[in-house]
């Protein structure tokens, strides 16, 4: 009895987290081992999930405030600069021509506002309060305005306050916002001016000489809008409006197996990975040898269970038949390796093991599990999303659309009407999909403010098409 104990080497802290109902075998000596032995495999599978579950909470303690190595936002003058960073001890930002590290930002909560300083060790970013000024904005709007810019001259001689002055102000510490209420008190013509021009003048300074940065928080939507600004094509020109169609005519909610063709850099996956909050599965798909990039998925911030979620598979495997003596004599193996172990003993450290596999962080675009792959095989996915720009769809989608299920929906985005227009008349001629339609997304952006509310000046013009159906029942297609 004491070689068994010695082992098996259990040592006390892995003995800690045993199950309730093991706890009475500890109590027993004499059956501690032979009963320790007949249910290895699930104590292991039980001490895996609760450790798993540990681990889960304390790297996902608070959502809301960020850590080291997440992915933020960076809004700095309200929309004027987006940038993606990642918060690191040697992280920097560049605003204007100075460089502002980002350590203080880590554990900050998502939505602080923070200012530029000169701190001791140079230039920094430190938390804002925002004052109140409800009052004040109300009172400026409620103001019988009589005023007008007819008699302002516009010859840059209103400003008395020179560059030179401006910068002895800051060798002398002054605030962004003491040196904007000193470039308001030295303008000749600030009085002058109509409520409206007031604040813009002075909005325009704070962003020059006071300028804010907002900390947001990444997610489907503000990684669209920032990659629609800055980087269009990345994303095959895709617009909010539009991915929220995509989500919704492909009906993604949770327990959804979602095939998804992304070539726009892994926003579509993400997207989806972010609906699905954990459960089902989004599997990405390729046709030929290297899978396309997904380097936006980083950015969600996602934990290991939603990138355990998110998989890649090449299409040949997806649609190739199952090898099933492979997987016989796999099995096998496995069995007789379990029923004649090996006659030499060797200590075995269950909690070492354990600790190797759970504490291994989850990668979003690893292959699909098997299990998985044989379900879907045989039942096929319940939503398919295509985002192909580059691609003929046409091509794509019928060497996908077997792997779909029937009565399941479909949705397929392209930058260019035509290519939609032929994928589903050929959809039409095989009788492949029932219910097609194509769908131009429009969005017009207001600006809602007191006597001036109007559309935005600049705004895109074209968010893509859309062509969405539903599979159709075909006797010469094998059953899903």
């Amino acid at each position: 009895m004491g070689n068994s104990q010695a082992q098996l080497q259990v040592d006390c802290s892995t003995l800690t987290r045993l199950p309730s109902e093991s706890l009475p075998l500890l109590r027993r000596p004499l059956c501690f081992a032979a009963a320790l032995f007949q249910s290895r495999a699930t104590l292991v599978r039980q001490i895996e999930r609760e450790m798993s579950m540990d681990d889960n909470v304390n790297s996902n303690q608070n959502r809301r405030i960020t850590w080291e190595g997440c992915s933020v936002l960076l809004d700095i003058n309200d929309g004027d600069r987006l940038i993606f960073s990642r918060l690191t001890a040697g992280a920097i930002v560049k605003i204007g021509n100075k460089n502002y590290p980002l350590q203080p930002l880590i554990g900050c909560p998502f939505g602080s506002v923070f200012q530029v300083e000169n701190g001791i060790n140079g230039p920094c970013l430190s938390r804002a309060i925002q004052a109140n000024n409800t009052e004040d904005k109300k009172e400026c709007t409620l103001k019988d305005e009589s005023r007008d810019n007819r008699a302002l001259i516009d010859n840059n001689t209103a400003q008395t306050l020179t560059g030179d002055d401006i910068e002895g102000l800051r060798r002398q510490g002054a605030s962004g916002n003491e040196i904007v209420e000193a470039l308001i008190a030295n303008s000749a013509t600030f009085e002058n001016k109509t409520s409206f021009s007031q604040e813009k003048y002075r909005l325009k300074k704070q962003k020059k000489y006071d300028p804010k940065v907002i900390l947001r928080r990444p997610f489907a939507r503000s990684i669209c809008d920032t990659y629609f600004k800055k980087y269009p094509a990345r994303i095959g020109f895709l617009r909010v409006d539009t991915l929220s169609l995509l989500l919704s005519f492909g009906n993604v909610m949770a327990q959804s197996d979602v095939l998804v063709v992304d070539m726009i850099g892994g926003l579509l996956t993400g997207a989806v990975a972010e609906r699905l909050g954990g459960t089902g599965y989004v599997c990405n798909t390729y046709l030929g040898d290297s899978p396309h990039s997904t380097e936006i998925v980083r950015i969600f911030n996602f934990n290991d269970e939603i990138n355990r979620r998110i998989v890649r598979l090449p299409l040949a495997e997806l649609s190739a038949p199952e090898d099933v003596d492979s997987k016989e004599q796999s099995v096998l193996q496995a069995a007789n390796s379990v029923d004649n172990p090996s006659d030499q003993s060797h200590p075995v450290s269950m909690e070492e093991t354990i600790v190797s596999k759970v504490h291994k962080a989850a990668k979003p675009g690893e292959k699909a599990p098997e299990d998985a792959i044989k379900l879907w095989r045989e039942n096929g996915f319940s939503s398919l999303i295509i985002a192909a720009p580059d691609v003929d769809a046409w091509s794509i989608v019928k060497e996908v659309l077997p792997s779909l299920s029937f009565s399941a929906p479909f949705v397929i985005y392209h930058q260019y009407l035509q290519p939609l227009a032929t994928c589903m008349h050929n959809l039409q001629v095989e009788k492949m999909a029932v219910g097609l339609q194509i769908t131009e997304p429009w969005l017009r952006e207001y600006q809602v403010l007191p006597s001036r509310t109007h559309p935005h000046m600049q705004m895109s013009a074209c968010g893509g098409y859309i062509l969405s159906g539903t599979k159709l029942y075909n006797d010469s297609q094998p059953d899903k």
